[in-house]
């Protein structure tokens, strides 16, 4: 039976919020926000362990207590330039300790989406337990989307039609993922299922919601305090 573990990559700096503490880190609802990303994963019961990759000389994780999620934890020093990078490093790294086996699931989740919920994440592996390939987290696209040009007019309108924002977690098995991102290693993707396309393979939509937004500007991070905090306070 394959288990279920999840990888937070974490060893970006988040430069779009103008900070200089790592984005990370930034304080949210009186706590480092991937604290509220890790408390979501640590809480489903089908997720046996948690990696959190860190950049190497990452100084500001041991400023903060994590003994509540010890049982589930484990940190690798091991981050690269790039997201994809530090997640093929993550797992590198687990193989090496013999904690991960070949057809284990792996939940890649970004530190900056500290808004999933218990539903969605179980809904996730619920349909994904069973699927050939993997998939992710999505919402269909809203909004009217405008191409712009150089000069920033419009050049023309896109269709929304079957587009979707892709979220995360994003869940594919181990080895599938780590040729997937050794495939890509001289390409630029901003997402595992990018990876995973790029072998010819179709990663599965599961329908999510906007409250799991990624935070990527200070405004997000106000937002994101009001909906934990309603939360928390129904």
């Amino acid at each position: 039976m394959s288990n279920f573990f999840a990888l937070i990559p974490a060893a970006g700096s988040g430069s779009r919020m103008h900070n200089e503490l790592p984005k990370q880190y930034l304080p949210l609802n009186n706590r480092p926000m991937i604290y509220h990303a890790i408390s979501a994963l640590f809480q489903n019961h089908r997720i046996t362990r948690i990696f959190v990759v860190l950049a190497p000389n990452d100084n500001e994780w041991i400023k903060y207590d994590w003994s509540e999620f010890s049982e589930k934890l484990t940190t690798l020093n091991c981050g690269g330039a790039t997201r994809a990078v530090s997640v093929l490093n993550g797992l590198t790294a687990a193989k090496q300790k013999n904690l991960i086996g070949a057809s284990d699931w792996i939940l890649v989740h970004d530190a900056a989406r500290p808004c999933l919920t218990s539903i969605q994440l179980e809904k996730l592996i619920n349909q994904l337990a069973d699927d050939e390939v993997g998939g992710l987290l999505a919402v269909p696209v809203a909004d009217t989307l405008k191409r712009g040009n150089a000069e920033y007019r419009i050049a023309h309108t896109e269709s929304r039609e079957n587009l979707w924002q892709a979220q995360t977690p994003q869940m594919f098995r181990y080895d599938l993922l780590t040729t997937a991102l050794r495939n890509t290693a001289n390409i630029h993707i901003t997402d595992d299922a990018s990876a995973v396309e790029a072998l010819g393979l179709r990663p599965k939509l599961v329908l999510s919601d906007t409250y799991n937004f990624k935070v990527t500007y200070p405004q997000d991070l106000a937002l994101a305090e009001l909906i934990i905090q309603k939360r928390n306070n129904p």
